[in-house]
């Protein structure tokens, strides 16, 4: 019986010949992940987003609740797995266009740290398109390094934001 929970963050800025628009690769993608062994409970609203970086095209970005058995570094082999079928290719260039970009932002079991996966992801708390997707389908569930709410990070990330400079 699949006993950990990941919520995990989708994003796509680049059109997909076979899936079409980026909103329809993140549609598709979760689709996949439910056949791949992880079992989509909870998919949030898809939203718009500015990129980050040198990247000019607008993301789509989403969250999902999956439910597995699997450990952090098996879930992140399937995401990755998932990627690359989409074409993600990893040339080490961060914050660049990509057809497909799922993390690992969350898990059910607390913090994980290893060489190649951090979780919670390092950058959640600082990233509004990761946070207000997650807000609709998991406000209560907690950041296990400051105790915070989604709920909680994504209005104190507003609120810096909405703050005069």
């Amino acid at each position: 019986m699949p006993k950990h929970r990941y919520l995990l963050a989708l994003g796509s800025n680049v059109r997909h010949p076979r899936y079409g628009s980026p909103r329809d690769v993140v549609r598709a993608a979760m689709v996949r992940l439910d056949r791949k062994g992880l079992k989509v409970e909870r998919t949030s609203p898809i939203i718009s987003s500015a990129p980050l970086g040198p990247s000019r095209r607008r993301f789509a970005n989403a969250a999902v609740v999956v439910r597995t058995s699997k450990k952090p570094p098996a879930v992140l082999a399937r995401v990755q797995k998932i990627e690359r079928k989409f074409g993600r290719k990893r040339a080490g260039l961060h914050w660049r266009a990509r057809v497909l970009d799922i993390d690992i932002a969350l898990w059910s079991g607390g913090p994980w740290a290893s060489k190649s996966l951090i979780i919670p992801h390092v950058a959640l708390r600082e990233r509004d398109f990761v946070l207000h997707p997650a807000l609709a389908i998991a406000p209560n569930w907690r950041d296990p390094v400051t105790g915070l709410s989604i709920r909680h990070l994504t209005s104190r990330l507003t609120r810096h934001l909405r703050m005069p400079r």
